[in-house]
């Protein structure tokens, strides 16, 4: 049986939650740039949780923006598709599964560009939601009246256009605008370009006034694992539990964070923030930012290179050993926690601490290193070194385990092999493809320099980090003589002896 709105009736709902009838009543409130799971894994999971208890009461129009892929299975499934949350929480094992019906109907926007730019006549429509991936707000001189325009901020300006001219410019005909792209200050960047693209347009004043004051762009940010259809084996036993085959399955960690920067107003429009404390709606929102970006992301970053080249896969399986669970609690504790350059209140750190650990213990989230290490220079320079400098301000002994993290970062960066523009590096007898803009500097310093030019060199490169490392008490040797330990010994020996020093001093 294949799940689609006819069907439901047919399902048990002891194993998944199931929607009554009357949610495919609701009105269209949202239009929604995207397909990705990490949408229908986040907001669109709010909203449906929203709907399911009355708060919000409002339906999503999905706009897909690429011509990659096709829609039949949106089509098939009447738009229904199910999440199976997996994960820890405060230590227990959670399990839950659930038919999301927050979508109404999927438009494309190659062919369906009239009929979404007719959504802009919709009274109940109000928020307009977006995950383009962050290439997708970026400015292009794009022509508003094409069919569709080329770009994501293209198709946005044409169809707040429509909305000016189909409400005649009233002042209460703006939208709640909301980006979830994964780029600081999302909002106020895709804003900025949508005004640019006004003028370039030569749109008439009177729009371009209504488009500054009566549309809000929220800066927001998203923190929630999906990782889309299960493999094969996992699939067939979850749809055997439930008693149906589902093409648009998707899975989550438990977790779930979306912040977004608004006033009451805001919080009026975004209704179904009531649904869920997850869903933070303040002023500020640079809290949220800072533990996320230091205390998840760091420490991800900072790990990972210890992790891969100890032989360990995922963030799940490094958790699983005394010494790597020990390692990953210290640097999260003790390296990164006391020294963001955030005033954060102890209760609040310890707090997001504690659902890091047990979203580090997923078993059911796969969380390869290997992926972690993509664009990893850039990585450190915007996660790690604010953390490190402030270190550096507030204590002048040397840290250890900042230390031992860039060895490995140094060392897990040592080219070894070049095809076409791909470098590789090598460890256990195999190669692996080092995505870093930094790469080719890496391939030509390890030809060509020793380990201590290496180090002086890239620590003391302020155009990289912002700041000369070189000149940090202590620091320069102590990432050398780690260094030297992972190239005489491997990581994993460095690792443990490092360990021990670093208990011994403690």
């Amino acid at each position: 049986m294949k799940l689609s709105r006819f069907n439901l009736k047919n399902i048990s709902s002891e194993k998944v939650f199931v929607p009554d009838e009357e949610i495919f009543e609701l009105p269209e409130k949202v239009l929604q740039f995207g397909t990705g799971r990490l949408l229908r894994g986040l907001p669109d999971y709010f909203i449906d949780k929203a709907n399911n208890i009355g708060i919000f009461n409002g339906r999503i129009v999905v706009v897909k923006t690429t011509s990659r892929g096709n829609t039949t299975a949106f089509d098939k499934q009447d738009g229904l598709y199910t999440l199976c949350e997996r994960g820890i929480q405060n230590g227990e094992k959670i399990e839950e599964n659930m038919i999301n019906s927050s979508i109404s109907r999927l438009l494309i926007a190659q062919t369906d560009w009239a009929e979404i730019l007719e959504c802009a006549h919709n009274e109940n429509l109000n928020i307009i939601i977006s995950n383009t991936t962050e290439i997708g707000i970026q400015l292009i001189n794009d022509d508003i009246r094409r069919h569709p325009p080329v770009s994501y901020p293209g198709k946005l300006l044409a169809f707040l256009y429509e909305r000016f001219i189909a409400f005649n410019g009233s002042l209460d005909s703006g939208l709640v605008i909301v980006p979830t792209e994964l780029i600081l200050e999302n909002g106020k960047k895709l804003e900025s370009i949508v005004l640019e693209l006004a003028h370039l347009n030569s749109l008439e004043d009177e729009f371009i006034v209504w488009l500054e004051n009566s549309n809000y762009f929220c800066n927001s940010l998203v923190d929630r694992i999906v990782t889309g259809m299960p493999a094969k084996e996992i699939r067939d036993e979850i749809e055997k539990e439930l008693g149906y085959s589902d093409d648009l399955l998707i899975m989550s960690e438990v977790y779930s964070l979306w912040a977004i920067e608004g006033d009451e107003k805001i919080k009026d429009v975004l209704s179904f923030a009531e649904a869920d404390e997850s869903v933070v709606i303040e002023p500020n929102i640079d809290l949220h930012r800072e533990l996320k970006l230091r205390l998840l992301n760091g420490t991800h970053t900072l790990i990972c290179g210890i992790a891969f080249l100890s032989g360990y896969e995922t963030v799940y399986q490094t958790m699983q050993y005394p010494l790597t669970s020990s390692l990953i609690e210290d640097i999260i504790r003790n390296a990164i926690s006391p020294y963001i350059p955030y005033q954060i209140d102890e209760e609040s750190k310890s707090l997001f601490i504690s659902k890091v650990l047990d979203r580090f213990r997923n078993p059911h989230i796969n969380h390869y290193w290997k992926n972690i290490t993509l664009n990893y220079s850039s990585k450190i320079q915007l996660r790690c070194i604010p953390v490190l400098m402030n270190h550096y301000k507030k204590d002048e002994t040397v840290p250890h385990l900042f230390a031992l993290a860039f060895a490995a970062y140094l060392y897990f960066m040592k080219a070894v092999k070049k095809t076409g523009n791909d470098f590789f590096g090598e460890f256990n007898g195999e190669d692996y493809l080092i995505q870093d803009e930094q790469a080719q500097r890496f391939y030509i310093l390890w030809k060509e320099k020793s380990s201590e030019e290496i180090v002086n060199e890239v620590l003391s490169d302020i155009s990289l980090w912002g700041h000369d490392l070189s000149q940090l008490n202590g620091f320069r040797q102590e990432v050398t003589n780690k260094l030297n330990a992972v190239i005489k010994d491997g990581m994993k020996t460095t690792l443990e002896n490092a360990y021990k020093k670093i208990n011994e001093i403690n």
